[in-house]
């Protein structure tokens, strides 16, 4: 194949659907520092402990918002980083669903939000761009999941019509007075060879995503769910009713002498009687979720009905909990999140000048053959006379 097709090639990937890949890239580099810009922007979000005050854990806070709404039903509890308060989600009589802002220092409930976080609304807006769920699948999610063949495509392509690539690393070339045209096309080249191995995980995770819808709306479940409580697990050895099932905080206590390192991160309280205690963390492991320990507590015997953790995962379950580290850049905290923020930019930033070079390309082209159209006219004209 030639050159000229390799780059018309390299073309085809981007261009037809750059302002939709521009704004994926876009959404997800600000999804990147969500949890960062919650804190900038929402005092209330801020988990302040100028006492140097120990952290309640989930049950405490759990009993603050019980004290504090007596007839609410709580669902639900999550954890973020030290910094950012936790949130306990219940419903009330004027209350269809909130979440509980509680500062995991003090105690203190800071916030009452009835809608929808500005967290969940960019991982919402980036992962499946606000379509509908519908029967387990969204169109935005196939969208946003395909767009990994986009990159992987503009990737290879890039690479075999840049030659010699790997001189981008020790010798940069940006010519900033040769013209527009010049500085763009070097901007985009010099972005696309330092993004390589970022390019690879988005791309490589992108897939898995996509993998992952298919799964979901195949009804197919990796990780199965955790038994109901049985109706005989309900009555004591005499048959009699049980009258005092196991508390959430004996419940998380029994999570905890399991696993010593389990750090709770979401937290689903039983929705009927025959429901689990289902407690969701993350332990030591680097390049695990929040969700890579799954534990879930029978509330009237206190006995551990299901568990899975890192060591007992399979292949597709492992890359379904390290998925979102790689994608997300967690996996090393404020620091990689920089870095996968930074690099968000450039890839936007790329489909931007991509998209520029080729405007001025068909721009330049058209005029050529305007140009060429308009002199063979007139050419024909003078012979006529």
């Amino acid at each position: 194949m030639s050159k000229r097709m390799w780059f018309k090639l390299h073309g085809w990937f981007s261009l037809p659907i750059w302002v939709l890949f521009c704004f994926i890239c876009l959404t997800g580099t600000i999804a990147v520092f969500s949890h960062e810009l919650t804190w900038l922007f929402n005092e209330n979000a801020r988990a302040n402990n100028p006492d140097n005050l120990p952290t309640k854990n989930v049950a405490e806070l759990v009993e603050v918002v019980e004290q504090a709404y007596p007839t609410a039903d709580v669902s639900m509890v999550l954890t973020f980083e030290p910094y950012l308060v936790n949130a306990v989600m219940f419903s009330d009589s004027d209350k269809p669903i909130a979440l509980a802002y509680i500062n995991q220092y003090s105690g203190e409930i800071q916030e009452i939000n009835e809608g929808m976080t500005f967290i969940n609304f960019m991982r919402s807006l980036h992962s499946w761009l606000l379509f509908p769920w519908q029967n387990g699948y969204s169109i935005g999610y196939y969208l946003v999941s395909a767009m990994s063949f986009v990159m992987l495509g503009a990737l290879v392509t890039g690479l075999v019509i840049y030659k010699r690539f790997w001189q981008s690393f020790t010798q940069p070339k940006v010519r900033t007075h040769q013209g527009q045209r010049t500085l763009l096309a070097d901007l985009h080249r010099l972005g696309g060879v330092w993004s390589i191995w970022f390019l690879m995980i988005m791309s490589v995770t992108g897939l898995w995503y996509l993998v992952q819808a298919v799964i979901w709306h195949a009804d197919i479940d990796l990780e199965g769910h955790p038994p109901v409580v049985a109706v005989s697990e309900m009555a004591d050895a005499n048959g009699e009713p049980v009258t005092a099932p196991v508390g959430f905080a004996q419940a998380l206590a029994t999570v905890k002498q399991r696993f010593p390192q389990f750090q709770p991160t979401y937290v689903l309280l039983p929705e009927h009687n025959r429901d689990m205690y289902h407690f969701y963390g993350a332990g030591d492991e680097i390049f695990y979720d929040q969700y890579s320990y799954n534990v879930a507590i029978n509330p009237w015997t206190g006995a551990i009905a299901d568990e899975k953790s890192p060591a007992t995962m399979s292949p597709l379950v492992t890359a379904t909990h390290v998925a979102d580290p790689l994608h997300y850049g967690t996996i090393g905290g404020i620091w990689t999140k920089a870095i996968w923020f930074i690099f968000g930019l450039i890839l936007t930033a790329m489909s931007i000048t991509g998209f520029m070079m080729w405007a001025g390309r068909t721009y330049k082209a058209a005029r050529a053959k305007q140009r060429v159209d308009v002199g063979s006219k007139a050419s024909l004209q003078k012979r006529e006379v």
